[in-house]
């Protein structure tokens, strides 16, 4: 059987890179999904091609939209049990030549998104009393990161949020934690279009793409990217009555990066 037999999930930033594959892992695993994204055709996209799933347009910086989110899951599917706050960006740069609109964008995309989600979900699941938040956090939550202060001060706020509402929600059986993924360093994020995370890596260290790698592969004591089947295994265990004891948490996907 399942793990998540019957439960309803619903993910932000759900139609493409980490964010599909934690769906289609929620919808293997036995759930119902309601598939986010800004991108509405991605979103319906992921959606059409899983059974039991509902693909629907969310800007996570507008909190009526993730109200309309969670009311349409609930109509669709009759429930909520499992939040997956995963809606995110990565603008990178020195403090210097950082334009503090772009910097801006960064917090009220991964920091003022999460809590606008969480928020939008907090009443139904304090009234049912249970729920399931987890939010995709990152590294660069626990450390911080060369030239990318923005996306670490999101991530590292995204912490502090995290665990501040587990203490507010636990009276209520409402759990919330954070997974911290290390670099997925296959992905399409990272791989792919000029303005990848490679390629901004390189720019900010005047090395090549190869150097970059190099460098970042170096870090990781177990010697290899991180995948998004090591996020889903950890995200599962989070979502299931496994971890019923484990709340406020924000749990390290890194090979081991953070202890270098």
């Amino acid at each position: 059987m399942e793990l998540l037999e019957g439960k309803t999930a619903l993910v932000t930033g759900g139609g493409r890179g980490l964010g599909e594959a934690l769906c289609r892992r929620l919808s293997n695993e036995g759930c119902n999904i309601t598939v986010t994204d800004l991108a509405h055709e991605k979103a319906r996209s992921v959606a059409d091609s899983l059974p039991r799933s509902l693909g629907l347009k969310c800007d996570v910086t507008d909190y009526a939209q993730c109200v309309e989110a969670v009311e349409a899951t609930i109509e669709r599917f009759g429930k909520l049990d499992i939040l997956v706050a995963n809606a995110g960006i990565l603008l990178s740069g020195a403090i210097s030549e950082m334009d503090a609109l772009d910097w801006k964008k960064v917090i009220e995309v991964n920091l003022l998104g999460s809590f606008h989600v969480m928020k939008a979900c907090a009443p139904y699941f304090i009234k049912k009393k249970s729920g399931c938040i987890i939010q995709i956090n990152s590294k660069s939550g626990k450390k911080g990161s060369y030239k990318n202060s923005a996306y670490a001060s999101s991530k590292f706020g995204g912490i502090g949020l995290v665990q501040s509402l587990a203490l507010e929600l636990a009276p209520y059986g409402v759990r919330v934690n954070a997974i911290c993924p290390g670099n997925l360093m296959n992905s399409p994020l990272w791989r792919e279009g000029e303005n990848c995370l490679v390629n901004q890596y390189a720019r900010n260290r005047g090395l090549t793409v190869e150097q970059t790698l190099a460098q970042y592969l170096a870090q990781i004591p177990m010697g290899r990217s991180c995948e998004y089947d090591d996020v889903a295994n950890v995200m599962v265990f989070l979502a299931s009555d496994l971890s019923s004891y484990v709340t406020g948490q924000a749990i390290n996907v890194t090979g081991g990066y953070e202890m270098r």
